[in-house]
């Protein structure tokens, strides 16, 4: 179940990341009013896949901000082409790591 529930953090972030930064690439690039399609649909997509997670809304979006602080490094690195310094690693790590003792918790809601 851990990794299942990653994978729809990772996809759920991706979903986000896109769906805001397709209007980004038409307000401060010059790209086309059409982006604006596909980014509602990556929107629509992201909060989909955020309901499809097993525990209740609050613990799903704290634990999801340390996935998608993770996941917006690595567009950083493989879309903008930034390299990442140690302290961006290190606030992944610890953003990962609350995610993961949040997730932890799951199995023992109430």
């Amino acid at each position: 179940m851990i990794l299942k529930t990653a994978l729809l953090f990772v996809a759920t972030a991706i979903a986000e990341i896109v769906g805001c930064f397709l209007p980004y690439l038409w307000l401060r690039k010059g790209g086309s009013a059409w982006l604006l399609l596909p980014a509602a649909a990556s929107l629509a997509l992201f909060v989909w896949l955020l309901s499809l997670h097993p525990a209740a809304s609050g613990r799903v979006y704290a634990a999801y901000g340390g996935v998608y602080v993770a996941t917006a490094l690595a567009w950083l690195r493989f879309v903008d082409g930034i390299e990442l310094t140690r302290l961006d690693w290190a606030g992944a790590a610890i953003a990962l790591g609350g995610m993961a003792i949040i997730v932890s918790g799951w199995s023992r809601q109430g």
